[in-house]
């Protein structure tokens, strides 16, 4: 009686511009010693491993820094979500990061050095999107808790 060991590898790296490549490599073979399955297991994987890693550094196209962002509108409002989000950060998020340096005794040059961390810039640098991302950071980071336990910080829903 024949036993079969079949494996996979697979891996996926993330690329910029929000792109991201995958690799993936099966294999089916036919155990003739049962007794060592695991070692046969082990050097597949390895073996698996070693072609997908090998395959992984021919990336092929990278598209560069807004890559299909050309701003056509496709009917669903993409074109004004995409405006918005490139937009510079909004008064109500300023204040928001403000009340949220206040009521925790933050220092302000301490979330400068985190905006500077996540994104390369001062909080007045940032995009909607990434002003969005550090506020939530924040709230990770200080949350303000009320007498049942949960975060009282209130964002508004986006509007589209």
């Amino acid at each position: 009686m024949a036993v079969k060991l079949i494996a996979n590898y697979a891996k996926r790296l993330g690329l910029p511009g929000y792109s991201s490549h995958q690799f993936s490599v099966s294999v089916e073979t036919e155990l003739q010693n049962v007794t060592d399955v695991a070692g046969e297991s082990a050097r597949l994987y390895e073996s698996l491993q070693k072609a997908v890693d090998d395959q992984m550094q021919q990336t092929g196209f990278v598209p560069p820094d807004g890559y299909g962002m050309n701003g056509e509108n496709n009917g669903d409002g993409h074109h004004q979500r995409q405006q918005q989000n490139d937009a510079g950060i909004s008064e109500k998020q300023l204040d928001l990061i403000n009340r949220v340096v206040r009521e925790n005794n933050v220092g302000k040059a301490e979330v400068e050095a985190l905006s500077v961390q996540m994104f390369g810039g001062g909080v007045r640098t940032l995009s909607r999107m990434q002003a969005s991302n550090l506020i939530d950071e924040l709230f990770e980071k200080y949350p303000r808790r009320n007498g049942n336990g949960r975060g009282n910080y209130q964002r508004q829903p986006a509007r589209t």
